[in-house]
């Protein structure tokens, strides 16, 4: 099934604009994570520690909705998940 994908600011420029990613019909959304990784590639590590987990300051998000991190729930065909690095602003 295809998930979207969108990053925004710092990590769009390692990951890419709005990408669609390929996972196994009833992935969670550490599947998508893990594939975000390997694109990520050596620049990873603004998105995730030396053990590949998300970095606690890193912002994810599935349909509009915040990400609990201990509650990865199974995606659906056309999800959007969105990535985001910490927002601050005046």
């Amino acid at each position: 099934m295809k998930v979207r994908v969108k990053a925004f600011a710092r990590f769009r420029e390692i990951l890419g604009s709005d990408l669609s990613i390929e996972v196994p019909d009833g992935a969670t959304m550490a599947a998508v994570l893990a594939a975000l990784q390997d694109r990520a590639g050596g620049e990873g590590d603004a998105i995730f520690d030396e053990t590949g987990a998300l970095r606690a300051h890193v912002i994810l998000m599935r349909n509009g909705r915040r990400v609990n991190r201990n509650n990865l729930d199974t995606l659906a065909e056309g999800d959007e998940v969105a990535i985001f690095p910490p927002v601050a602003g005046g």
